[in-house]
């Protein structure tokens, strides 16, 4: 394939999302967690971290804990990888969370290509810069913020959580948050205002939000969102209007894909100005 046919890499990254021996059958909500994570390291203040030189690629951010799991994702995708050698790592894994969003009924979020690589370990963010799950509001705040979102955008992009599953030897927690989780979808934040949660320990003893049945899941930093007035307004929202929803979803998920990416006059990301910071 020529380099630069981007179309060719999204037919094969469609090709690679069913997964008959993966969650659900699918490798859809992984990818876009890798996407997700990938890129949610970036701090405004000092410009480190973010999508661009696809630092996960060393043991240093992959042994963060919020990326156990992250594994299988780039598994999944190195056959692509070495389809198409000429797409960074740093394009690469981007383009499969948007692909992949698209996939599985969600909106179309803008991308753009020209991340590149880091060649080592010297520019690894510090590890600890993803969400906590086991926290409330204030932390949800805290890093996102960092990273430059306002409310608005920190619940669309919770709205995720309408994908995948959490699973006891990566998290602590387990289960997925709705019936369908390979369909996006705005039933998240339907389920949060009209579901009874109540806080059970799982089978491994952690702290968790189930639904009457125990057969759907909360996490704590969910349910932050709706003791949270501020937050609460947008989930009451989007539990209303899913256009609005996938709108706001597709331009805060293709501004966190933009994170930590300083394009030069032809679009190719440059190294970051900041790095030296680190």
């Amino acid at each position: 394939m020529a380099a630069g046919d981007y179309n060719a890499v999204r037919d094969a990254i469609r090709k690679i999302i069913p997964q008959a021996s993966y969650d659900d059958g699918s490798a859809g909500p992984v990818l876009v967690r890798l996407a997700w994570h990938a890129s949610g390291t970036y701090d405004k203040a000092s410009g480190t971290g973010g999508s661009n030189g696809a630092t996960m690629r060393f043991k240093l951010e992959a042994g963060d804990e919020a990326n156990n799991g992250l594994e299988y994702a780039r598994k999944y995708l190195d056959p692509v990888k070495k389809q198409f050698p000429w797409i960074s790592y740093a394009d690469l894994w981007t383009l499969a969370g948007v692909v992949a969003i698209e996939y599985m009924g969600g909106p179309k979020v803008d991308w753009k290509p020209g991340r590149v690589d880091d060649a080592d370990v010297q520019y690894v963010p510090p590890n600890g810069r993803l969400p906590d799950a086991t926290k409330g509001e204030d932390h949800i705040r805290s890093v996102f913020y960092r990273m430059g979102f306002n409310d608005q955008e920190i619940v669309a992009l919770s709205g995720a959580h309408n994908l995948g599953r959490c699973h006891a030897e990566r998290s602590g927690f387990e289960g997925p948050w709705v019936p369908m989780p390979t369909r996006f979808s705005n039933t998240y934040f339907k389920l949060l205002l009209r579901s009874q949660w109540i806080k059970r320990k799982n089978s491994v003893g952690v702290e968790q939000y189930t639904d009457e049945d125990n057969e759907l899941m909360m996490l704590p930093t969910d349910m932050a969102l709706v003791k949270d007035p501020k937050f609460r307004a947008w989930v009451e929202k989007y539990s209303d209007d899913k256009d609005a929803f996938y709108r706001d979803f597709a331009a805060a998920f293709g501004k966190l894909l933009e994170l930590g990416v300083v394009r030069g006059p032809e679009g190719k990301a440059m190294r970051q100005y900041a790095r030296a910071k680190l």
